[in-house]
């Protein structure tokens, strides 16, 4: 699975409307769009770590790279 398949997919799971990703990424909703659409090339690192948070999923799995769905790392 692409990462941006992956985040529409943990927010549909969640039943969270895009604009309430886009705050919490301190994003406007037009950006957060294009995320998902896959009409930007990448999404920075810092925005991938926030929604890995937010969604309390490691990074491998929110990037596609594993369908393991391990917690974010904890301190």
């Amino acid at each position: 699975m692409k990462y941006y398949e992956r985040i529409r997919e943990l927010r549909e799971e969640k039943n969270l409307p895009m604009k309430a990703i886009a705050h919490e990424l301190g994003i406007s909703q037009q950006t957060y769009n294009e995320y998902e659409k896959d009409y930007r090339s990448r999404i920075p690192v810092e925005r991938l770590i926030l929604l890995a948070q937010f969604y309390d999923v490691s990074m491998d799995y929110i990037s596609g790279v594993s369908n393991i769905r391990n917690s974010f790392p904890k301190e």
